[in-house]
């Protein structure tokens, strides 16, 4: 059935630089410590306190632009944004408007093939500072408010309304942290608030250019959320259009219990934040060689790396972009390559049992506690049939739980691999002869009958049993 309306989609990424100090005073920007120990004058806007532009963070902001493939302005200033609001401090922010730091980048997302990639682009990257925390206790009739991320450096990444789908928001969401995870210049953590997005969606007959009334979608805490409330929203939309009713311009906030969006307020444009050159920032050029330095020390960005590795290990690009997706991730596999030849073997165990264990534990590569040598030496006496597969898996498990290498969990439990030939013939006779059935089934052309003698054999010996062998030595008895 063709549609009769689409989605049109711009993301804002508020992106939390990860400095020692914030974007315009000497304020420590460690984070958890007890609320309103960060601040000072000039974080809080006293009067005659005077901002001074950490270069940290500005340097920072250029690597991001230059990464996102942006141009660099030629003259830049920063600029007050003024709005009332309890965990505003100064009652305005220091953001830029007219002359941002870059614009007119773009990010590559490619899902399922590079046939299948889209390219999304970016209208602006500038740095700004960040607003407090307002904590809203259960059951209280008050708000606290906790100025300690007031200041922080705050990098936004706005794109172009380029996207038209929910799950192409979340693959854009996905290439975007990666690359950012690459540059290190935060840590990307979505629950401390490091890495936030608002989302900006319009709806509009099918092969219309004009964009319709645009609804801004906040209170996003994961990019699972983004996609829901994307999806909501379409579907919000798509039924008052039907209906006859107008679309309201304005911001609304994601309820992710009950998985809707509500309205918070109308949408400020704008003129409603009085936009005016921050007076205390005089406007300034960067040395183009300062930029260039910046652009020649970037890091191996994603998909470059996935591109190296399927020339130089020999993985399929869908394993590259896996293990690549994440930096600590790829450093993981290029540390245990060094050490382990089976490239592929090692993508497989990585991207399988290790990821699992990962998901099951809620923790990166970094915190399994896996070290790359301890996995090689895993995989190697897999490789010379010192233990099986199906053991290895368990003693990975052990490995993480326990943090002893894998010879001493195999050796201390006695699950070494049985290869002696006439120990695995005597347990294969003894299968054989207790299941006749099967075996009257395997002769009467039932060949799926030997996985079920295998399994008998291998649980007869704990799974310790060379598979190759059992196999052989089953086939041979059963006449073939």
């Amino acid at each position: 059935m063709k549609r009769l309306y689409e989605a049109v989609i711009g993301l804002e990424v508020h992106l939390q630089l990860e400095t020692e100090t914030k974007a315009f005073c000497g304020c420590s920007t460690e984070f958890g410590k007890s609320p309103n120990s960060h601040t000072c004058p000039v974080c809080l806007g006293f009067p005659g306190s005077l901002p001074v532009l950490n270069e940290k963070a500005f340097l920072y902001s250029i690597k991001v632009a230059l990464a996102l493939n942006c141009k660099i302005q030629d003259t830049i200033k920063f600029d007050r944004k003024n709005y009332y609001y309890p965990d505003l401090p100064k009652n305005f922010q220091i953001s830029q408007f007219d002359m941002p730091l870059s614009y007119d980048g773009f990010v590559d997302v490619i899902s399922g093939g590079r046939e299948a990639g889209k390219r999304v682009h970016i209208k602006r990257v500038h740095l700004e500072e960040d607003a407090g925390k307002l904590i809203h206790p259960s059951c209280a009739s008050y708000s606290l408010v906790d100025f300690n991320r007031a200041g922080m450096p705050l990098l936004e990444i706005v794109t172009e309304p380029d996207i038209n789908s929910p799950e192409e928001a979340y693959n854009y969401l996905t290439a975007l942290k990666s690359i950012l995870q690459y540059l290190r210049v935060s840590d990307c953590n979505m629950e401390k608030g490091s890495l936030r997005c608002d989302a900006n969606i319009s709806i509009r007959k099918a092969g219309e250019k004009e964009l319709g009334v645009k609804v801004e979608v906040k209170n996003m805490n994961s990019f699972r959320w983004v996609r829901e409330a994307l999806s909501f929203e379409i579907g919000r939309q798509t039924s008052l259009a039907e209906a006859g009713e107008r679309i309201i311009q304005e911001t609304r906030l994601w309820d992710a219990q009950k998985f809707v969006t509500v309205s918070m307020r109308s949408k400020e444009e704008a003129h409603d934040y009085r936009y005016f050159p921050e007076p205390d920032l005089v406007p300034f050029i960067v040395d183009k060689n300062i930029i260039e330095d910046i652009r020649k020390a970037l890091p191996e960005l994603p998909d470059a790396r996935a591109d190296r590795f399927v020339k130089d290990y020999g993985l399929s690009e869908y394993d590259a972009r896996v293990l690549t997706g994440q930096v600590d991730l790829a450093d993981y596999f290029e540390e245990c390559a060094r050490i382990y030849a089976n490239k592929k073997t090692l993508a497989n165990w990585i991207n399988g049992d290790i990821a699992a264990q990962m998901n099951a534990r809620n923790v990166n590569i970094l915190s399994l506690g896996i070290e790359p040598k301890d996995l090689a030496e895993l995989l190697k006496m897999i490789d010379d049939q010192s233990i099986s597969g199906k053991i290895a898996k368990d003693v990975l498990a052990e490995m993480i739980e326990t943090k002893k290498r894998a010879g001493e969990i195999v050796s201390s439990k006695g699950l070494s691999q049985i290869s002696d030939k006439g120990e695995i013939e005597k347990t294969v006779l003894d299968v054989l002869a207790k299941n006749e059935r099967s075996v009257s089934d395997y002769k009467g052309g039932k060949k799926t009958a030997i996985t079920f003698l295998v399994g008998q054999v291998m649980k007869q010996t704990r799974g310790k049993a060379n598979p190759a062998m059992v196999n052989d030595m089953l086939k041979k008895h059963l006449g073939e």
